[in-house]
């Protein structure tokens, strides 16, 4: 016992002593924990495009990783905009091209939706009519095709560009695959409103009008005026495209304004008081 009490106190002294200096070398402030945060391996499939994600390396530590984009597919709202988008214009061929160059057909009254060419001016056969200055031919707008190249002022031809955009292509959009060609009834035509003998010479004398009896489809039909004014679905484009000229125009006439008009809409650029004019 003596012996047991002796080494009790010799162990007591040793491991007061070691604990002092463990106090002693103690840091003067504690380690924190370090903390580790384990990435999923994806995200989830709606992610955004340019989204970038962690993905952990095979037999490297978990804090090291590398970010590679995340793709997600299309979503389908954009995919139904892809299949409602609106027909694409008529293409030129190159040898169409060429005759038009060599014809001196391009660009013309500034405006690269309208190809046609310049034309001296138009003299007047009747008191009123006449181009004096700016007269063109046009052949095409924002690629649809006039059946018949017409005659008349920048003006003119800058309102049918306007229709044509927000009316006829508007109206059409991919019924018969789109418009292709629109059919002129007249241009430019020195005479009277309606051909009425002592009537006031018409807008067409002036080179400000142009009559459209159709319009052409690139599946080969046609929407005709005379034919398919009450005709179920190609009546009500023809009704639409007659009411969306009424602005780019001031004079609208349709089946509905007289018996002059049954079979073709009448445009014009005149100014009425009180606005355009439309029937």
């Amino acid at each position: 016992m003596k012996w047991s009490a002796a080494y009790l106190a010799i162990a007591v002294t040793v491991g007061a002593g070691a604990l002092s200096t463990a106090l002693a070398n103690a840091p003067e402030r504690s380690l924190r924990p370090v903390l580790r945060v384990v990435y999923p391996v994806a995200l989830p499939s709606f992610a955004p495009d340019h989204s970038l994600r962690p993905v952990l390396r095979p037999g490297r530590n978990d804090a090291t990783v590398t970010r590679v984009a995340a793709v997600a597919p299309a979503p389908a709202a954009a995919a139904a905009v892809i299949e409602m988008a609106d027909p694409e214009p008529v293409r030129v061929t190159r040898a169409e091209r060429k005759a038009r160059k060599a014809a001196g057909i391009g660009k013309v009254c500034r405006n690269k939706r309208l190809i046609g060419k310049e034309v001296p001016p138009v003299p007047a056969k009747l008191r009123g009519c006449g181009i004096k200055k700016g007269a063109i031919k046009l052949y095409e707008v924002d690629g649809v095709k006039l059946s018949t190249p017409a005659v008349m002022t920048c003006d003119t031809a800058k309102a049918l560009e306007k229709w044509v955009d927000k009316g006829l292509k508007k109206s059409v959009r991919s019924f018969g695959g789109g418009a292709k060609e629109i059919k002129v009834a007249a241009g430019y035509s020195c005479r009277t409103r309606n051909n009425r003998p002592g009537a006031k010479i018409s807008e067409h004398g002036r080179g400000k009008a142009i009559d459209i009896s159709a319009i052409k489809l690139k599946n080969g039909e046609s929407i005709s005026v005379l034919k398919d004014w009450n005709n179920g679905k190609k009546g009500r484009i023809l009704k639409k495209m007659h009411k969306q000229a009424c602005g780019p125009f001031g004079t609208v006439l349709g089946p509905n304004a007289d018996r002059y008009h049954k079979d073709h809409f009448h445009f014009d650029i005149a100014k009425h008081r009180g606005g355009p004019y439309c029937r």
